[in-house]
């Protein structure tokens, strides 16, 4: 069983494996290089989303890239994990969303690998873009920790590196939205297409813009971060530990995903 953990804000941490060994590969959108090592009974593959020290901001993240190489490896499901501003009063900062949909806000990113080059055009379906599977069962995991966990949520994936104005956060809240990020989308995207089972952890670290009086920070989202790091890293290994072989969700049939050469 091969698992990939992709870590965002403060999440990156090579010593939750045993026998951990970094390892590069080349493929046709970039080199990526991720750590690999066990957990358990488990093969895991950790990619830090900005580097490994943070120093990629959201819009520059080769995400086709990321992605890809994960595939090449032969992994087939995909934990990752969002730090993100709350404008729904009910998911308060400390809490994790496993969130089951997505709105799109990004402008100037690569956000699909059916780009035409080979004289086609692809539509995938992105009816449910996480997968039912690995939610309830990071939500099992869950159950033995402190912190309020809700496996339903809209997340609103922005350009960044900025933080969203009151004004467009009062914007995406009325279109539904729940949660603001900046990393998720194109990543979600590219993983349907290659028909991974993926859902991500978000962790609230702040109220929005206009939902909070306060000026926000990025040393706020650090602090928050800090606090419940430990936490957040153990629930990802005890979801990794409780995931096994038997597939009921539907993620690797997606009508429009590529089947890439191992």
């Amino acid at each position: 069983m091969k698992i990939a953990v992709i870590g965002g804000t403060g999440v990156y941490n090579p010593e939750v494996m045993q026998d951990a060994q970094e390892k590069k590969v080349s493929t046709p959108y970039g080199n990526v290089s991720f750590l690999h090592g066990q957990y358990k009974d488990k093969e895991v593959y950790f990619l830090a989303r900005h580097g490994s020290k943070h120093s990629l901001p959201p819009h520059k993240i080769n995400y086709r890239a990321n992605i890809w190489a994960l595939k090449g490896e032969g992994i087939e499901k995909i934990i990752s994990t969002a730090a993100v501003g709350s404008m729904n009063i009910d998911m308060k900062p400390g809490s994790v969303v496993l969130i089951d949909q997505f709105i799109d806000f990004t402008r100037q990113r690569p956000i699909t690998f059916f780009d035409g080059e080979h004289n086609e055009v692809v539509h995938t379906d992105f009816t449910e873009p996480y997968c039912p599977q690995l939610k309830e069962i990071i939500a099992e995991a869950g159950k033995n920790y402190k912190f309020d966990i809700t496996n339903k949520g809209t997340y609103v994936c922005s350009e960044g590196p900025r933080f969203e104005t009151s004004a467009e956060i009062k914007m995406f809240r009325s279109l539904g939205a729940d949660l603001a990020g900046m990393t998720n989308v194109p990543e979600v995207v590219l993983a349907r297409e290659l028909g991974f089972c993926y859902a991500t952890i978000c962790f609230v670290t702040n109220y929005a813009a206009g939902i909070s009086e306060d000026i926000l920070t990025h040393e706020e989202v650090l602090e928050m971060m800090g606090n419940n790091i430990a936490d957040i890293r153990s629930l990802i290994m005890d979801a990794v530990v409780l995931i096994q072989g038997k597939t009921t969700c539907h993620c690797q049939n997606t009508p429009g995903r590529i089947i890439v050469d191992k």
